[in-house]
């Protein structure tokens, strides 16, 4: 757990439901329990922006599967055609309940644009 965030790089349609699976696991590939964690995720146009265009918590846009070490990141359709298409960062952060944050994930969040309207 004190690795640095791996890297992944996503993209999204703009106006689609968003929905990605995340499994937290060990070095020898066994599942976290992350019972007692928290977890945000919050995707911005540039590292330096103070507003971010997407901001995803626990357990309203993202789901933990306690022992199995899953997260389900989800945003509506609706929230999504919100979104301008174009190229974005984030990161992904557990909390665990004694406050030490884990940053998971991070990387690019590409939108590519909507025409069905």
């Amino acid at each position: 757990m004190g690795a640095c965030a791996g890297k992944y790089n996503i993209i999204a349609d703009q106006g689609a439901t968003f929905s990605r699976n995340v499994h937290w696991k060990d070095e020898n590939g066994d599942p976290i329990d992350i019972t007692d964690y928290t977890a945000r995720m919050q995707v911005r146009e540039r590292y330096v922006s103070t507003s971010p265009v997407l901001s995803l918590v626990s357990p309203t846009n993202i789901t933990l599967g306690g022992g199995s070490g899953s997260i389900v990141i989800t945003a509506s359709a609706t929230t999504m055609a919100g979104i301008t298409a174009g190229d974005y960062v984030y990161d992904l952060e557990m909390v665990a309940s004694n406050g030490v944050v884990t940053r998971l994930l991070q990387g690019t969040f590409k939108v590519t644009p909507e025409v069905t309207r």
